[in-house]
């Protein structure tokens, strides 16, 4: 490294302080991500993760957050009463997953931006496909009916796009790479048709096109699931839930990068806002397409239960 010159003008002299525009940008991104995006995802339980990106991953992501390149993701609905969403969106879509940190890290500090007040019927509002036939966002208004259980589900036949499934094996263990992983989880979707209307003994939303995407075994299994029960606890108390969850996507690529999934109860005791990463241990994803590679040096580390 070259040694740093001195400085030529003498000593005690002070120098005029010029503050440029692009500083004042610069003070801007790094507002913007402070604020939209917390160090690591909180458990239901609030238990916090550390740091799941670089600051200046995330100041990156914000600097660029106005590009609109998932437009056609985003624009199909939006968090109730978050006028950032699309900005949102955007930043998650360009952020990159580094090996060994946790599953999941927060958005907005891990506080949904979710407007209970929403909540005024018993529905589920499935996104339209876009126009890569990818899904968009899919908001369910939930009450304790519409749980159900897993067993003997329908069977599902629909690939979303980026389906490649194949077996590995992990950790000795031979593994699906990816499942079809649901949006809002099919155990919370009972007594509603697959329009998402009430209809009483409805089995819920298992083969649904606007509610299944591609999602490796690891982020459905392990990471998606703590939400989803926490969602499911909250039902079972008999509180009412606003439970949304966004597929993201970088560009036109195939394989969601991520699930962005937040959530608020009547009852004031669940509330969550946090971005799930679509990553495998020992796995890389080309998500262009959803294939794989073995990489026995991807760490994933799993969040707190």
């Amino acid at each position: 490294m070259a040694k740093r010159r001195k400085p030529t003008h003498r000593r005690g002299k002070k120098q005029p302080v010029h503050i440029t525009l692009g500083s004042l940008i610069v003070i801007a991104i790094i507002a913007f991500a402070v604020a939209r995006f917390g160090g690591g995802a909180s458990t239901p339980s609030g238990t916090t993760q550390s740091d799941a990106a670089p600051s200046s991953q995330v100041s990156s992501a914000a600097s660029q957050s106005s590009s609109t390149s998932q437009s056609s993701t985003a624009a199909s609905s939006s968090a109730v009463g978050d006028s950032n969403w699309q900005a949102t969106y955007a930043a998650l879509a360009k952020l990159t997953f580094q090996s060994g940190n946790p599953a999941a890290i927060n958005v907005n500090s891990g506080k949904s931006t979710l407007a209970m007040s929403a909540w005024q019927s018993n529905h589920i509002a499935y996104g339209n496909l876009d126009n890569l036939n990818r899904t968009t966002t899919v908001t369910a208004y939930l009450q304790r009916s519409n749980l159900g259980r897993s067993a003997g589900r329908p069977a599902q036949k629909w690939q979303p796009t980026g389906w490649h499934q194949e077996y590995r094996v992990i950790n000795g263990d031979r593994i699906p790479v990816v499942n079809r992983g649901h949006l809002i989880a099919y155990t919370m979707t009972f007594n509603l048709n697959s329009d998402g209307v009430p209809q009483t003994g409805a089995e819920g939303s298992s083969d649904n096109p606007k509610n299944l995407a591609t999602q490796t075994e690891f982020s459905n299994q392990k990471t998606m699931q703590v939400y989803e029960q926490a969602v499911r606890d909250a039902l079972g108390r008999g509180a009412r839930v606003i439970y949304q969850v966004t597929t993201v996507f970088r560009g036109n690529e195939l394989m969601p990068r991520g699930y962005w999934s937040q959530a608020v109860s009547s009852d004031g005791q669940l509330n969550f806002n946090v971005y799930i990463w679509n990553v495998e241990p020992q796995l890389q994803f080309d998500y262009a397409t959803g294939r794989n590679t073995i990489d026995r040096n991807m760490r994933v580390t799993e969040i707190n239960q």
